[in-house]
């Protein structure tokens, strides 16, 4: 469970001002449709980082032990480097209307969550932990907490959050999970 708990709360905060947000945040504004955009974020985020979950046990099992724990460390320390940098929406999606707004969020929401922050996150979280489907479960449990009432609430909520101080507890916990990988 303490697996599941750490992943939900690494991811939920990491993504708060992240692109998939922003994201997330479009999506609302461009369908107004919550309840297709929300399980389309689901849909997205379980097979992605499912996926991600797996690589980073397939890659625990290929490392040998120093190496891991290295690797794993630095992934965590850069993920607290990354998280100080604020991330933008390049353009809103380009999935035309005839395909809904399901079909347009579970695409680019899979699509932008390939190589994000969250994803490397899963990753690391799964290599460290050795458990996909709790950390697979914990980081997409993670990202809906964040984006859920983004989707709901729209820009009242952005624009009252302190993202800055968000993202600097988001890279104070990485620092901690990577310097806990060094020494544990």
């Amino acid at each position: 469970m303490d697996v599941f708990l750490i992943s939900v709360g690494a991811v939920a905060l990491a993504e708060i001002g992240d692109k998939t947000q922003l994201l997330a945040l479009v999506l609302a504004a461009r369908y107004r449709a919550p309840i297709p955009i929300i399980l389309g974020i689901l849909v997205a985020t379980t097979a992605n980082h499912l996926a991600a979950a797996w690589v980073g046990v397939l890659a625990a099992d290929f490392l040998s032990g120093d190496v891991l724990r290295w690797v794993i460390a630095a992934s965590f320390i850069g993920m607290a480097l990354w998280m100080l940098i604020p991330d933008k929406l390049d353009s809103g999606p380009r999935i035309g209307d005839k395909w809904g707004a399901f079909a347009a969020t579970a695409i680019s929401f899979f699509i932008v969550e390939i190589g994000d922050k969250t994803q490397i996150a899963t990753v690391a979280l799964a290599a460290r932990y050795h458990a996909v489907l709790l950390v697979g479960a914990g980081t997409t449990v993670g990202l809906m907490l964040a984006n859920v009432p983004v989707i709901l609430a729209g820009k009242m909520v952005g624009n009252r959050l302190p993202l800055r101080l968000i993202h600097t507890i988001s890279a104070v916990i990485f620092l901690v999970l990577g310097v806990a990988a060094l020494i544990f």
